[in-house]
């Protein structure tokens, strides 16, 4: 699935959100945007361009991009000035967890009350206890473990994988906690087709081993002032694919890496859902 024609940029927003929001009649239509973002060992400097036009005036109906707490999203205005998303099937998503899936659970509530055009068909996990799993049978989504373990001979290798999710129907692979590498036939297979979660704002704490708790550690430690998650599309190494959209949260003085964690993570639930929604109205 190709997404240059939705994110034609880095969208970098803010906790509270940078455009105002419209009213029900208006759309907001990004006819540019450029991001910069420039970080030392003791500071982060942000800066942020948009160009913004208000559509409330009746018009006929064409295509739009439009803005969403700082995400485009493709769709047509009709008369009464409204996004249709008609012409675009739901999505098949795949989300892959190691932990508690927290991010796959706002992901799967977006599906289920319709904020998101696609439902989550499979489940992948290296650790087929893991709470995400547990939440994923409860809801009747298959679980796939990958990859083998010793324990477990279920497990799939990675041309399997690949069978599975092919039979699934999968258009879009979800990283939400998966702390494994991804395997190189998967990305090609699924080329820009494969989003991951990152709790910093790549690409800064990033790469092998930058995960969880030490990102937020490693950031106060820095005595970075900003920090946030990051979008980006999975390429063969860890956090080096092209960044869809971040999220500044501030650092705050006395700040704990528990607490920054948990703003942050408010984010990421925000965040992912968003993005996701707006790939989903992208026809394939």
């Amino acid at each position: 699935m190709e997404a240059q024609s939705l994110f034609s940029g880095i969208f970098l927003t803010s906790a509270t959100p940078l455009l105002q929001k419209p009213g029900k009649s208006s759309v907001v239509r990004l006819a540019s945007s450029s991001s910069s973002f420039i970080e030392s060992q003791k500071s982060v400097t942000r800066k942020t361009h948009y160009t913004s036009k208000l559509v409330s005036q009746k018009v006929g109906t064409r295509k739009i991009l439009e803005c969403r707490n700082g995400v485009e999203v493709a769709g047509e205005v009709a008369e009464s000035g409204k996004v249709s998303t008609s012409g675009v099937r739901r999505k098949k998503l795949a989300a892959f967890v190691s932990g508690g899936g927290s991010n796959f659970r706002s992901i799967q509530e977006a599906t289920v009350r319709g904020s998101v055009h696609g439902d989550v068909v499979v489940l992948v996990t290296n650790k087929p206890d893991c709470g995400g799993a547990e939440f994923a049978r409860d809801c009747g989504i298959p679980v796939i473990l990958f990859p083998k373990i010793k324990d477990a001979p279920e497990g799939l290798s990675s041309t399997n994988l690949i069978t599975s999710l092919r039979k699934f129907e999968v258009d879009i692979i979800l990283l939400a906690g998966y702390l494994k590498l991804i395997p190189v036939e998967l990305v090609r297979a699924y080329p820009r087709s494969i989003l991951n979660i990152h709790p910093s704002l790549l690409p800064a704490f990033g790469g092998k081993g930058c995960f969880g708790m030490k990102v937020h550690k490693a950031v106060i430690a820095s005595g970075a002032r900003y920090s946030g998650p990051t979008i980006h599309f999975v390429d063969e190494n860890y956090d080096t694919g092209r960044i869809l959209a971040q999220r500044v949260v501030p650092v705050l003085a006395n700040d704990t890496a528990e607490e920054l964690a948990k703003r942050v993570l408010h984010e990421e639930h925000q965040l992912y859902v968003e993005v996701t929604a707006a790939l989903c109205e992208e026809p394939l």
